[in-house]
């Protein structure tokens, strides 16, 4: 499989091109084109009705999910995201990344799609009670809204909670004020999740939150 992209970082398109044979798995919905050769099979979410609905209702993914198979010679398939913004690949070698709910966009048929519990720092952090859990060896395409940044951590990281994108296995997080009460209040910031260990982390440029209030205002009401 080989992944190259267009339109970075604004407005991502994931351009796959797969060997006779070769499958990508990706959300429902990414599909942007797909050459002729392309066969598209929907299924549920791995682990039957349970997991599927698990992964949909918890998770934040859709309840089907569409594996592309490049039939009789090589194809080629555009996966895009639903908002603007950029795209990820992840090499996978057998680690295990966790991200938000809406971050995961597509993979190799060899990486589990499962959920981890996030308990209340989940609520509290609008990340959700549950986060996507990626592992295994293969391609991982991980999507965000604005722009993608990288930052290694050995020790601890702070990122504003509706920026937090993915995180990889040896980091943990908790979420808590910045500063006091009044500083929580007044400063805009709210809460932020502190990230402690050692690994890589996926932060966004923009926060969905924080655009969906500012288009808010220009929405007339009665």
């Amino acid at each position: 499989m080989q992944i190259q992209f267009d339109h970075k970082p604004a407005y991502s398109l994931a351009k796959v091109s797969l060997g006779d044979g070769e499958s990508i798995r990706a959300e429902s919905g990414a599909m942007v084109y797909m050459t002729p050769n392309m066969q598209m099979e929907t299924s549920m979410q791995s682990g039957g009705v349970l997991g599927a609905l698990k992964k949909s209702v918890l998770g934040g993914e859709s309840l089907f999910v569409n594996t592309f198979t490049a039939q009789g010679g090589q194809g080629e398939i555009g996966l895009a995201p639903s908002a603007p913004g950029d795209v990820e690949l992840v090499e996978m070698q057998g680690e295990t990344w966790f991200l938000e709910g809406s971050a995961y966009l597509a993979s190799s048929p060899t990486i589990n799609i499962d959920t981890k519990f996030q308990g209340m720092k989940g609520l509290l952090s609008r990340e959700g009670l549950f986060f996507i859990k990626a592992n295994g060896s293969g391609q991982l395409l991980i999507n965000c809204f604005g722009g993608l940044s990288q930052h290694q951590v050995n020790g601890e990281f702070v990122v504003d909670t509706g920026n937090l994108v993915a995180y990889s296995e040896g980091l943990n997080y908790e979420v808590e004020r910045v500063g006091g009460l009044k500083a929580s209040l007044l400063s805009g910031e709210g809460l932020v999740s502190r990230l402690r260990g050692q690994g890589t982390v996926m932060v966004q440029s923009r926060s969905p939150g924080a655009f969906a209030s500012w288009i808010r205002k220009f929405i007339p009401t009665k």
